[in-house]
């Protein structure tokens, strides 16, 4: 038997109103109304960020020279390797999340040959299990993409006044997005099908399909180290042989 799974939107409905349509979306919880208007598949009671999609999301933004920069790196095999690149405008202090990366089963060489394109310069955080070591190279896998020219910064990620709380983590990603200090480029489709499906269950966070969350997390941790784009170097020398 073949199936299909068609998706009807509220806009699709002729016989509302535009106004009826508001009225009913707006007697939606914020967190509900893609769900429930789109059709967008979500958790709903048990979601970790219960913020409406279009609250955080904007055009893919023009990245100024000025501003500072970060990503963050998730390892993984038998679940996706995830990296996430953060553009930090300070004076606004607004968190840009420009570009993200995922794939599994594949290993540090393949990984960062597309990570580096994105920019070698840009500092990584990782977390404490890139200290453990391959069985096969002897190195630890944050070493590995280090010898791969990622700037991995000297430690894991961590809260500047110390610890990696995940809790922490996810109540400074949500209290930057309550804030609208936190913008998600509306074209990261696979960023925002986590964010929709990042949840609990019996109070416990779902350890599922949360690589780009936990990307994110690393990221915003280490943010202390975000650096600006290096200027060429334009000093031009003369020479006094004539």
């Amino acid at each position: 038997m073949t199936k299909a799974v068609t998706t009807m939107t509220i806009f699709d409905v002729d016989h509302y109103s535009d106004a009826d349509r508001d009225i009913i979306i707006d007697s939606y919880p914020a967190h509900e109304r893609d769900a429930r208007s789109k059709g967008i598949p979500q958790l709903g009671s048990g979601r970790i960020f219960p913020i409406e999609e279009d609250a955080i999301k904007e055009p893919a933004p023009i990245l100024q020279d000025i501003w500072k920069r970060i990503a963050g790196l998730d390892f993984g095999w038998d679940h996706p390797t995830a990296a996430v690149w953060i553009a930090w405008d300070v004076d606004a202090d607004v968190y840009h999340l420009y570009d993200c990366y995922k794939l599994k089963e594949a290993t540090p060489i393949i990984h960062a040959a597309a990570v580096k394109p994105r920019g070698d310069w840009i500092p990584m955080a990782w977390p404490h299990d890139g200290h453990q070591h391959d069985k096969g190279s002897g190195k630890a896998l944050s070493e590995q993409y280090k010898a791969q020219g990622i700037k991995m910064l000297e430690n894991h990620a961590t809260w500047e006044q110390g610890g990696n709380g995940v809790e922490a983590g996810i109540q400074e990603m949500l209290d930057l997005m309550q804030t609208g200090r936190l913008k998600v480029a509306e074209h990261l489709e696979e960023w925002f099908a986590e964010f929709r499906l990042y949840h609990r269950k019996d109070g416990k966070i779902v350890k599922e399909y949360d690589d780009l969350m936990a990307a994110t997390r690393y990221a915003l941790m280490m943010k202390r180290f975000a650096k600006t784009k290096p200027r060429p170097n334009t000093m031009k020398f003369t020479s006094d042989w004539g």
